[in-house]
């Protein structure tokens, strides 16, 4: 198989979908590795180090597309990049379509084969392409909350720690999952005040568990959320239900209730965001203010990390991209029930249930 790799254009997006490590794994394989020319270098990764593994350097992204059977990126594909996709193509990136119609309806338009890392799903309801980057978002949560809780930033000139005589800063988490637990572990090393809300009792109990006085639990209800939400100097939202749109939990008029320089990141607004006053952002751009509270909402986080971020998804897809690449897309997904349940688009079909719930679209169960 052909397997092309192109340069992420997302704003500020330095990550790029393979490391040489792994294309050198895919290389050994028997394939054919296409990095499109510098797409490594926002990583520190350059093209000869690309050509020392065995890979060939593109000079054109258009050559690039038009000779893989599957292309391996990072981010969802841009406008720009539509055309040059062709009708039974691979992609296998990030896809979170829930919150992307147009993104959606060319893949389907197109007859794209669309899997999406993020709905690559395990028995025990694990998503193993999803958990490297939420690990690193979750912890990079903290670090930005803190960056603009500072004066100079905007924020309330709040140092999370506290000092002696001093408190802490109040740090509130929606979700207990991988986003959320990473949050916390970098939030209690920081010696924040820190509560964590869930809907699973299990989860609570292990956390609590876990960091015993030095993380409080607390169930997830409106109530509890507008309780919490309103003495928070930050906000974390890391909700995620698989495949869909993430549901708001945080309203307009709990966003007021913040005091003035408080700040709120929503890790989930890949999926749409789990605050009502969210919206996507950029590493250029990463911020803006509602009702005096600065809301980040960036959109590749991990992108911040590139090189960390690169090495960490590299490790976690090559697996199902040796998977896909040695036995073929049908054969693959017919013997591997996780990448199955990676499909989102396949011959003009939209097969993940829950995007096309959240997009009011028809659902076809994958045959294959």
């Amino acid at each position: 198989m052909i397997i092309g790799v192109p340069k992420e254009i997302k704003t500020k997006e330095f990550r790029v979908g393979m490391a040489p490590a792994g294309a050198h794994t895919l290389i050994d394989d028997g394939h054919t590795l296409l990095i499109e020319k510098g797409a490594g270098l926002g990583s520190g990764l350059t093209d000869e180090a690309y050509v020392e593994a065995g890979a060939r350097i593109a000079e054109s992204v258009d050559e690039l597309y038009a000779q893989s059977d599957m292309i391996v990126k990072v981010k969802e594909p841009l406008p720009e990049e539509f055309p040059r996709f062709r009708e039974g193509q691979i992609l296998f990136t990030y896809l979170h379509l829930a919150p992307s119609p147009e993104l959606t309806r060319f893949l389907l338009e197109r007859k794209v084969t669309g899997i999406a890392y993020e709905t690559v799903q395990l028995e025990d309801s694990s998503l193993p392409l999803l958990t490297p980057m939420s690990l690193i978002a979750g912890r990079l949560a903290i670090q930005v909350g803190a960056h603009y809780l500072e004066k100079e930033n905007g924020g309330k000139g709040l140092l999370l720690s506290g000092t002696p005589g001093v408190p802490p800063g109040k740090v509130v988490i929606l979700g207990g999952g991988i986003v959320g637990e990473n949050a916390a572990r970098m939030a209690i090393g920081m010696n924040a005040d820190v509560t964590m809300m869930d809907i699973n009792l299990k989860k609570l109990t292990f956390l609590d568990e876990l960091y015993q006085n030095r993380m409080k639990t607390l169930f997830s209800t409106p109530y509890n959320i507008r309780n919490e939400v309103e003495k928070a100097d930050l906000l974390i939202g890391a909700v995620l239900v698989a495949g869909a749109r993430a549901p708001h939990l945080v309203s307009r008029d709990m966003v007021a209730s913040m005091a003035p320089g408080s700040v709120i990141v929503d890790v989930s607004i890949d999926q749409g965001g789990c605050i009502e006053t969210i919206r996507p952002t950029s590493h250029e751009q990463p911020v803006y203010e509602v009702d005096g509270v600065l809301h980040y909402g960036v959109t590749n986080i991990p992108g911040a990390v590139s090189r960390t971020s690169t090495f960490a998804l590299t490790n976690a897809t090559l697996p199902y991209a040796r998977l896909l690449a040695h036995k073929g897309f049908e054969q693959a997904v017919r013997e591997n029930r996780p990448l199955y349940l990676g499909v989102n688009t396949h011959a003009g079909l939209l097969t993940n249930q829950p995007v096309a719930e959240a997009l009011d679209l028809p659902f076809t169960e994958l045959a294959v």
